[in-house]
């Protein structure tokens, strides 16, 4: 019974510390949003310096598709520079105004890693995030496109 109770009081008085260590100081929460921000409004206004800006130069981006005739399924990437060159010849520029989704929600942090969430347009973002030479980049993603509107 003793050591149920002192393992009981070892998890209640650890779990704060717990707590506090996986939540992102402010200056970090704005960093990494900054840098998911400069990604998201960097396609949709054909911005490749930003865009740029935002990637790690090692940057994959993949996406799985699947075959609807035959069910298999293959998976799509691009690079940093493939994603560059795309916002660079105008990217989500067409996009009309009223349709430019940016809903950026960070999911995770620790120490110099995040997961967060971009919700755009057409398609949903998981990108993973690393402080890399004293700045927030994004060094994957993984997206999946939103099903047609009906």
């Amino acid at each position: 019974m003793a050591s149920r109770l002192i393992i009981f009081i070892v998890v209640a008085l650890a779990a704060p510390v717990a707590a506090i260590q996986t939540q992102p100081a402010s200056d970090e929460s704005a960093a990494i949003r900054a840098t998911a921000l400069d990604y998201v409004e960097g396609w949709y206004t054909g911005d490749a310096a930003r865009m740029e800006r935002a990637l790690h130069p090692e940057l994959a981006k993949r996406i799985v598709n699947t075959n609807p005739q035959n069910g298999r399924s293959s998976l799509g990437q691009q690079s940093a520079m493939t994603l560059v060159q795309s916002t660079r010849n105008g990217g989500g520029k067409n996009t009309p105004a009223e349709q430019m989704q940016k809903d950026i929600v960070i999911l995770d942090v620790f120490q110099n890693t995040a997961s967060v969430r971009a919700t755009m347009s057409g398609w949903i973002d998981y990108m993973h995030l690393a402080k890399w030479n004293g700045r927030w980049v994004i060094v994957n993603v993984l997206w999946e496109m939103k099903p047609p509107a009906r």
